[in-house]
């Protein structure tokens, strides 16, 4: 837990509760909204892009922190979970003629039903056991979804072409806006997805998350029902991440089972490794740096391929070995994460010159 600064005297409850007490943070905040503002009019469409699908991982790995950071139960099936939001969502906008915000309303709520029913072994498992069993999710998910038996979800094409977002009479424009229109609604999408989740752990709901990760049955003995905890813990995750699956479908405009395979599954848990486990900050800070992770090594390996070719030719191999290279030094130098480096440069300017 960050160390709260001197000189701060609370004199009634809701100024104890504020996220905020201190002039740094509001400024902090400040500077982050401005950032988000500014960011559509300096980018072009090809880093808009990056930005896009950084704003879907963010909801994406806050779902999964809540379950996996502030739970404790091990989840290996994102990428099932991320493949139900997205196929309900398109089946029930572009065949049932639902409203898009409709579809992914009840695709958010489909996933977190299936996300509940998956999560009934962890009422008797934990750690690699439960591990395992989200695993079989991911698997079976994936395996009905490749079969896609009598042809109900792309009708035997093997993907789903999506019609363009509209509602209410407004629809995303062609490429020259495309990419601007939806950050628009991706970066308020997120940061609605970050500010609920913040403040569900300051309810009694999310406060029996973190007593059962902390210690089960001492949780239990203090009166937090284990069922229910785990169980609302799966579909509040899983209906995160319905969210981000409905989102990805949207804004891709193609659905297809390549997209939530078991590496997916496996990068959102690296995001939540390397920003930091039961951090709401520590979901973003890893979404962000484990999205631009390949970018940065693909433009290094474009920048050196006179020097070293073999960067360009292996690349998906180099990026692999970059990838599983960088959660070892995560969980070695700082199991935290990129959220407690960040505390550690706010607390060295917070008390200097002093050291502590």
């Amino acid at each position: 837990m960050a160390q709260t600064a001197t000189g701060i005297h609370h004199r009634s409850y809701s100024s104890e509760l504020r996220l905020r007490a201190t002039r740094a943070e509001y400024l902090r905040l400040g500077l982050m909204l401005v950032l988000l503002i500014v960011v559509p009019f300096v980018l072009d469409n090809y880093w808009m892009s990056i930005a896009n699908t950084i704003l879907i991982a963010v909801i994406g790995a806050v779902g999964l922190n809540i379950l996996v950071g502030y739970t404790g139960q091990i989840s290996l099936g994102q990428g099932g979970f991320l493949a139900v939001g997205a196929y309900s969502s398109v089946i029930l906008s572009d065949r049932i003629g639902l409203p898009t915000p409709l579809a992914i309303a009840f695709a958010v709520v489909l996933t977190a039903v299936v996300g509940t029913f998956f999560g009934l072994p962890g009422l008797r498992l934990k750690g690699l056991y439960l591990a395992i069993a989200t695993l079989a999710s991911q698997q079976i998910i994936e395996f009905l979804i490749r079969r896609d038996y009598g042809g109900f979800l792309t009708g035997g094409l093997g993907y789903i072409n999506v019609d363009r977002f509209s509602f209410l009479g407004f629809e995303i424009g062609g490429r020259a806006v495309f990419e601007r229109q939806w950050y628009v609604i991706l970066a308020v999408l997120a940061v609605l997805a970050v500010m609920a989740a913040r403040n569900l752990f300051r309810t009694g709901l999310g406060r029996s998350f973190m007593a059962v990760r902390d210690q089960d049955i001492a949780a239990e003995a203090i009166g937090v029902n284990l069922t229910r905890a785990k169980l609302t813990a799966f579909a509040v995750s899983s209906g995160f991440v319905g969210l981000a699956g409905a989102l990805t479908a949207h804004y891709s405009e193609v659905v297809s089972w390549e997209k939530f395979t078991l590496e997916v599954s496996i990068l959102y848990l690296a995001m939540i490794i390397v920003g930091g486990l039961g951090s709401i900050a520590g979901a973003v800070y890893g979404a962000i740096f484990m999205t631009l992770l390949p970018v940065v090594i693909r433009n290094l390996a474009n920048a050196l391929d006179s020097v070293m070719p073999f960067l360009g030719s292996q690349l998906p191999a180099v990026q692999n070995a970059v990838f599983g290279l960088v959660i070892i030094l995560f969980l070695i130098i700082e199991p935290r994460g990129l959220n407690r480096l960040w505390e550690r440069v706010k607390e060295y300017f917070r008390f200097w010159p002093f050291r502590y």
